[in-house]
């Protein structure tokens, strides 16, 4: 078996203000749409190498809200400069500092509070 990608899905209460939060915020483009622009159920965000599809919350499902107990964790080429861009834009839950396991790194919260962490190797 060769896989090929991993791109998650996750799901959202609100998937308007979830694709406003990636595009606005952090400057994803949105690339896809299910069924139509006016009233979407899903949607595929993109940055660069980075893609994550949303979707509203399937009706079979038996969980309360959306949850993951995880996070995303993102690799920019420069830390800082996204730390200084997005600190006073977002819901911070961790500011950025370095860890002794050899990455300087900071979280943040998205629109659905899911953990998003954008971290870089130190030297």
């Amino acid at each position: 078996m060769t896989l090929k990608h991993l791109t998650p899905m996750l799901e959202t209460n609100d998937l308007i203000k979830t694709i406003k939060f990636y595009t606005e915020k952090l400057g994803f483009s949105c690339n896809g749409l299910y069924p139509n622009q006016e009233d979407p159920c899903w949607a595929m965000l993109n940055k660069d190498k980075v893609e994550i599809m949303f979707s509203l919350r399937n009706y079979h499902s038996t969980i309360e809200k959306p949850i993951m107990t995880g996070s995303l964790y993102l690799y920019p080429d420069n830390v800082d400069e996204v730390w200084e861009e997005l600190k006073d834009k977002v819901i911070v839950d961790y500011p950025i500092e370095n860890f002794g396991y050899g990455m300087r790194e900071f979280a943040i919260r998205d629109c659905n509070g899911y953990l998003i962490q954008f971290g870089q190797e130190i030297d």
